[in-house]
């Protein structure tokens, strides 16, 4: 697994091999030991799976929790556009956003620091998430932000109307969040 820095600080994405073969095929998307060599150690407390159609729009979400929230993620069918916003109040990237296509048929997987907010866009038909996360989810600690804000300014990869859930169509812009003082600080 090879594993490079993105553009937003502590933003990885993993690569691996895909043996595939007239059956389907099979890859590897977390080995603790290849992230310990990468000086990424993570620990999972949680795991989740998301399943989607075409044009969904989940996010962007991000937690508070005391203990942060870092994430592993993968697309483990069909494909989707994943998009990081960091949102942590004094990161030198504060503000930058970064979309990585996942698909399941490729060897891709984001790594996402505590304090981002995340979201993803389905490009497929269906499209499922696989993620990882470091500390469990704590409702009163997850916020998230319009994923429509004009201030984040993400170019969502959609080929009709975004579908979005009531709570994240409703939810608040970045700068109601930064001025409620309700963003993660960056460490």
């Amino acid at each position: 697994m090879n594993l490079r820095e993105l553009d937003i600080l502590g933003l990885y994405v993993a690569e691996s091999r895909v043996f595939g073969d007239d059956r389907g095929f099979f890859r590897e998307w977390f080995k603790s030991s290849d992230f310990d060599a990468a000086g990424l150690a993570f620990s999972t407390e949680q795991s989740n799976l998301s399943m989607s159609t075409k044009n969904v729009v989940r996010g962007l979400h991000y937690s508070l929790a005391p203990r942060g929230q870092a994430k592993v993620v993968t697309c483990v069918y069909g494909s989707l556009d994943d998009v990081i916003v960091d949102v942590r109040v004094g990161s030198p990237t504060f503000g930058v956003v970064v979309t990585v296509a996942l698909a399941a048929d490729q060897g891709t997987t984001v790594v996402l620091p505590a304090g981002v907010a995340h979201g993803f866009c389905v490009t497929s038909d269906t499209a499922a998430l696989s993620y990882l996360l470091s500390t469990p989810y704590d409702a009163p600690h997850e916020l998230e932000i319009n994923p429509l804000d004009p201030e984040v300014g993400v170019a969502w990869a959609l080929t009709g109307e975004a579908i979005l859930s009531e709570k994240d169509a409703a939810a608040p812009s970045l700068a109601t969040r930064r001025d409620a003082g309700q963003l993660p600080l960056f460490h």
